[in-house]
């Protein structure tokens, strides 16, 4: 018992989950528990500053706050009301049809902002009031929203891949191309249950008289659709990094709305969206630089090894190991933000999927459809609190409707963990490798 109690990867675990439970800030519980157990088993203080710089210090994360800016620039810039109006046209008339064209618009806008709270933001103050107008239950019009927005970070490119990418050493372009189909089947599986629950309300289209034509609204939005096709046909054409496609999304956002929509008309509206920018990019920061310290720490003092020989000794069976898994990771989304539970849990997880021979690229799309399912579940639930703040609902008021949407994307996890294939490939298909 005393040598339990003199266990720094036991007091690494209790000081990081201790402040969790009494609502600290999830950076300065990571941050505190790292600090507090490499001052007291005195691991070594340079280690601790190289550590933090190295957290941040890599290349690939360079792309998070250019994704942040370009989806913000091409939020300002109506790129996402003419997609929404796209898509009305499209499926607006059929049972269903505004939901299933938030669905459509929420995947597509994935490929744009690579954030799921974001995209509830951009898309929300459009969508929401539009399907209250067309007779659709205010709860469910919120809840479509919060729940479609996850695919933001399966949907590449995605702010999820690139970081799970930097944590297991994995390539971000093939991880890029592995979600395509996987996001697809997310989809698929909650525009049935949106399907079947406006078949039982008698929801249908869009109140709007004056909607316009397919072929008008594609031309409003042409230059909008061409945006995932410039950013991820540069990356697989192997004409930029990632991290530069981020940059190219960036210019291609200015240009459209400064001269083609002329939707950005002022500085002003520059230093706001930088300001918005920053704001962003520092809240992930300090929790990547906070997590990564912890990881170290953890990694240190043999918390990540005694953790994955846990799960070793419980069973041999991979399936069994997975199921264990996947029901880690969604108690974890309850109560932390993705970025963290990569740096905390992937660690982990990497002696298992060597240890098993699993694809790196299967098991991250995997990890991160559960993650994306892990911002709409309660406790923290980052899509509910902003559709919530967007619609004037309770987050109870919208818990509700949200349910039978993640039975949904859970049907569609199983889809995945059952067919590795589905993730493997695109990959396979370009030539791109982990």
């Amino acid at each position: 018992m005393e040598a339990l109690l003199h266990d720094p990867a036991l007091w690494a675990l209790l000081l990081f989950v201790i402040p969790l439970l009494l609502r600290v800030p999830i950076a300065v519980a990571l941050g505190g528990a790292a600090l507090a157990v490499a001052w007291n088993w005195d691991l070594g203080y340079e280690m601790l500053s190289y550590n933090f710089y190295a957290g941040v210090a890599k290349f690939p994360l360079l792309a998070i706050p250019f994704f942040i800016l370009a989806g913000i620039i091409m939020e300002k810039a109506g790129i996402a009301a003419r997609i929404v109006d796209l898509m009305k046209a499209l499926v607006g008339s059929m049972t269903g049809g505004l939901a299933i064209a938030t669905v459509a618009v929420a995947t597509f806008w994935g490929a744009v902002s690579g954030s799921g709270p974001a995209t509830v933001a951009a898309l929300g103050l459009i969508l929401i009031p539009g399907m209250a107008c067309a007779g659709y239950d205010k709860p469910f019009a919120t809840a479509v929203v919060s729940v479609t927005s996850g695919l933001a970070i399966v949907i590449p490119p995605s702010i999820a891949f690139i970081v799970y990418g930097g944590v297991a050493n994995v390539s971000v372009p093939a991880l890029f191309a592995a979600g395509f189909i996987p996001g697809i089947v997310v989809a698929l599986c909650i525009v049935t249950a949106v399907w079947i629950i406006s078949h039982k309300h008698g929801y249908r289209g869009t109140c709007e008289p004056d909607a316009p034509s397919v072929g008008k609204a594609f031309r409003r939005a042409f230059w909008g659709v061409m945006t995932p096709v410039i950013i991820l046909g540069g990356i697989y054409g192997g004409v930029f990094t990632p991290t530069e496609a981020a940059a190219v999304a960036v210019f291609y956002g200015l240009f459209v709305g400064v001269f083609i929509y002329r939707t950005i008309t002022s500085v002003s509206e520059l230093f706001e969206i930088f300001a918005s920018t920053v704001h962003g990019t520092a809240v992930v920061m300090i929790v990547v630089t906070c997590a990564g310290l912890f990881s170290w720490v953890g990694s240190t003092v043999g918390l990540i090894e005694k953790a994955s020989s846990v799960l070793l000794g419980i069973s041999q069976n991979q399936w069994i190991i997975l199921f264990m898994i996947n029901i880690i990771l969604l108690l974890a989304g309850m109560v932390l933000d993705a970025i963290s539970i990569y740096y905390v849990f992937l660690p982990i997880m990497l002696p298992l999927i060597k240890h098993f021979s699993w694809d790196p690229i299967w098991f991250g799309v995997m990890m991160t459809i559960n993650l994306a399912i892990g911002q709409v579940t309660p406790p923290v639930a980052v899509n509910l609190y902003v559709g919530a703040n967007i619609s004037g609902l309770t987050m109870e008021e919208i818990s509700k409707p949200a349910l039978p949407l993640i039975l949904a994307a859970l049907i569609a996890l199983a889809i995945v963990v059952a067919f590795p294939s589905l993730s493997t490939f695109m990959p396979a298909l370009l030539g791109l490798s982990g």
